[in-house]
């Protein structure tokens, strides 16, 4: 804005600067934004990967699951010699807990996805996850209030829905094994909040799958199937979206508080359906639609509702 000087001419005032702690904050700020989309996408495209190579037959679950979980392991080792982050304690460097949850997840995860649709599905995923996330809210002490509750209770009714029997029903078996693929993934995320070395700690997860996947590979040895490009589709998983995408996401967890590790997922069951939509014309139907509507929405509304209490109270 134009202002006086000294001898009543017009000039330009200059832009204030923002102080040096508000800009730091500001660009952290979207330095964690940007990551946050950059895992957000990898999530989606997980979901697609592994539907083309499971819905195409062109590999079974199980050698899916090993394949993802064996690449991730042998590049996030190789990325941990490399990338310059503080050296975790070897009880650091994951642990087979988060191994474990990463491990339901991912088989649960395979297995759902032969009879599911990506949105279907993801929406099942996420809806778990958020619910085992709120769930272990609860066991630590938290309480909800009659907001919350009701956000919590419209999520779980659009869950009843979309599982309930009818013509667009999901598979109940895929719909189950989905859930349990939400709840390993709710533990292996709030577990992941506490890792000081994101590569070192993934790297350490990963590698602890791998026996486990070689125990289900070998039990479901009779069953093994694949063609070159399910082999491909594996390998991306399990190197990139996967492998790199959850290095980002523990770095970003370190950011985030539970709650808004919940919040920031919810827009992935709405990309897997629409790509699902456009890469594997798959339909969107009124009832993925619905129930889309009141486990995002019922979602939202008490996870919001939990971070506005959390921001009241810190202040």
């Amino acid at each position: 804005m134009p202002v006086p000087d000294s001898r009543g001419h017009d000039r330009e005032t200059a832009p204030t600067p923002l102080p040096a702690h508000q800009a730091t904050q500001y660009n952290i700020t979207v330095r964690l934004a940007i990551l946050i989309v950059f895992v957000l996408l990898a999530f989606a495209a997980n979901t697609l990967l592994c539907r083309i190579a499971l819905g195409r037959d062109l590999i079974d679950p199980i050698s899916f699951t090993t394949l993802r979980l064996l690449s991730g392991a042998i590049v996030l080792v190789a990325m941990s010699r490399l990338v310059a982050e503080s050296r975790p304690a070897p009880t650091q460097a994951g642990s087979w807990a988060s191994g474990l949850a990463l491990f339901v997840y991912a088989i649960a995860f395979s297995l759902a996805y032969v009879s599911l649709d990506a949105g279907i599905g993801a929406l099942i995923l996420f809806g778990s996850v958020q619910a085992t996330m709120i769930g272990l809210g609860l066991k630590s002490g938290e309480r909800p209030r009659p907001v919350e509750w009701l956000g919590l209770a419209m999520a779980f009714g659009g869950l009843v829905y979309l599982v309930s029997p009818g013509i667009t029903a999901p598979d109940p078996l895929g719909a189950l094994l989905m859930s349990t693929a939400g709840v390993g993934w709710g533990v292996y995320s709030l577990r992941g909040r506490s890792a000081t070395a994101p590569v070192a700690a993934t790297a350490g997860n990963f590698v602890r799958t791998v026996p486990m996947a070689a125990v289900a590979s070998a039990v479901a040895l009779s069953f093994v199937r694949a063609e070159g490009t399910g082999v491909a589709l594996a390998l991306i998983s399990g190197t990139l979206t996967s492998g790199l995408g959850y290095v980002l996401w523990y770095r970003a967890l370190r950011s985030l508080t539970s709650t808004r590790a919940a919040i920031v997922q919810l827009p992935v069951p709405v990309l897997s359906a629409l790509g699902g939509a456009v890469c594997l014309g798959e339909p969107l139907s009124a009832r993925l639609v619905g129930a889309s509507a009141l486990i995002l929405g019922g979602v939202a509304m008490a996870v919001l509702t939990r971070a506005q209490r959390t921001y009241t109270m810190s202040h």
